[in-house]
């Protein structure tokens, strides 16, 4: 796909840096990277920072490390560079100074002076004779007496760019064809009275000179888009801008209680993924879920098939559920997919301090590349490997009394008496031998193996739920193994 005029694909992902990340945002970076890709075109990085209250020289270097984190390679932007620059807006005021003035000279803006309450009190009149509330165009064509007036009572005025009185019909990549009337589409501020410049400015003039060809962004900037357009007009008059470029809105993503996913929602939150462990490959082929598919069949899929086959066209307008269950489901099976030196890796954040309970001397790097293999298939996200191990790491395993109590009922002491004297008697360099012992104690004292074998699960490992039992006893050694049950046996008797 190429630009409608045959340019190649450029389209940028251009976030505030107002606060970590959240999963919504990186939809949308997911889907502009992926469509650069599949078009062999470029990506450009953008950071919209020109609210002074709200962003952060913390929250920008976030937004460049979750960058690195998920694997998003820019092809322009900080730390890159390029043709463009500069890319954070605070640093390019001057830009959006020269551009305001050459639309006001060029009659495509104009100075209102109408304040706040004059604003809100023919919004309610329009409201109540049931009229369009949006700008009434009342400074439209001001009298050089009048702008003497005003200024004469010391207003300061902001900018307004003039909407055409005309339909304005585009088509959306993702929903069609569109169209606005103007009585819905009214003037609007592009520079503050302050001189600042607003989002409704900076953002188009940004697309049009770093020469934008696609827009992918979220829904909730849909209405924004007829006055976009309008702007780029008037800037390709100015020779600011070359093309209008295509827009494609992505649909919403919705949380709990089918309402739209906000920052303000816990789960919404990128650090909140990378800490429980999740890998970028599982979050990200989760994320390209809201709104697109690979195939009807196939739901997990390698961010390499995804480029391979992603289109902005395919995305689906109706908003997108966001299920955690199902993003765990895909995490997991992501995790099985990666080889073992990799996953024993990955998971080193989780076997260290702070994050571990035991200390760094009783960690054994034997253990756990012997325990890892049966580790990778149990795991839905990284960070689970702490409670899986410890049992091997700790002096002691972990006193969970939900899982005693589960485990250790009437007849659990004479059980374990004889499933420690099999395992005594067992070749420990074969679970296989292992299972055959506690098997034969069930049967001794008529159990099944999952009843015979809770008992010595808790006694060794602490939890009723955890890696293979067998394996997990081959591993952590003869010696340890009845030493516990030994101690659990204490216990009961106590």
């Amino acid at each position: 796909m190429a630009s409608a005029s045959g340019s190649p694909v450029r389209v940028r992902f251009c976030p505030s840096p107002t606060g970590n990340p959240h999963v919504g945002l990186v939809r949308t970076a997911l889907f502009n990277w992926a469509f650069a890709r599949h078009h062999q075109g470029t990506l450009v990085f953008r950071i919209e920072d020109t609210d002074a209250a709200r962003d952060s020289e913390e929250s920008y270097e976030q937004l460049l490390d979750s960058m690195r984190w998920l694997g998003f390679d820019w092809d322009e932007g900080p730390e890159v560079g390029g043709p463009h620059a500069p890319y954070r807006q605070s640093q390019r005021m001057d830009i959006y100074r020269d551009v305001a003035a050459r639309l006001l000279d060029a009659g495509h803006a104009y100075r209102c002076y109408c304040s706040q309450e004059e604003l809100d009190t023919r919004r309610e009149a329009a409201r109540a004779a049931g009229r369009p509330s949006g700008y009434d165009g009342h400074c439209r064509d001001l009298t050089d007496a009048q702008v003497e007036e005003y200024t004469s009572q010391g207003r300061e005025p902001i900018v307004r760019f003039r909407m055409p009185d005309e339909p304005i019909t585009f088509t959306d990549l993702v929903r069609g064809e569109i169209t606005y009337l103007p009585e819905n589409v009214p003037d609007y501020g592009i520079v503050r009275a302050n001189g600042a410049p607003l989002y409704t400015l900076v953002n188009p003039v940004d697309d049009a000179m770093m020469e934008i060809t696609h827009v992918l962004r979220g829904e909730d900037l849909l209405s924004s888009t007829p006055r976009q357009i309008a702007l780029y007009k008037a800037l390709i008059g100015l020779g600011v801008a070359k093309e209008i470029p295509a827009f494609g809105h992505l649909p919403y993503v919705m949380g709990e209680g089918n309402k739209k996913l906000s920052k303000r929602d816990p789960q919404s939150s990128l650090n909140l993924y990378r800490e429980r462990g999740f890998l970028p490959e599982g979050l990200l082929n989760y994320l390209s879920l809201l709104g697109w598919s690979l195939s009807a069949d196939q739901d997990v899929f390698t961010i390499d098939e995804m480029v391979a086959a992603f289109d902005v066209t395919d995305v689906q307008p109706n908003p997108a559920r966001f299920d955690l269950k199902k993003c765990e489901a895909i995490n997991a099976d992501h995790i099985r997919l990666l080889e073992i030196k990799d996953f024993t890796e990955r998971c080193r954040p989780w076997l260290k301090a702070p994050a571990a309970p035991w200390a760094p001397e009783d960690f054994d790097e034997a253990k756990w590349q012997a325990i890892a293999p049966h580790a990778q298939t149990r795991l839905k996200v990284l960070s689970e490997i702490t409670d899986n191990v410890d049992f091997l790491f700790l002096p002691e395993p972990v006193l969970d009394e939900a899982s005693w109590t589960k485990a250790m009922k009437e007849g659990s002491d004479a059980l374990l008496t004889t499933a420690r004297a099999n395992l005594a008697a067992a070749d420990w360099t074969s679970p296989e031998s292992l299972k055959e012992a506690v098997l034969a104690a069930g049967e001794t004292h008529g159990l099944k193996l999952g009843k015979a074998q809770a008992p010595v699960r808790v006694a060794v490992t602490g939890r009723t739920v955890g890696l293979p039992l067998f394996e997990s006893l081959e591993v952590l050694g003869k010696e340890k193994a009845l030493a516990r049950i030994d101690a659990a046996l204490a216990r009961l008797a106590a």
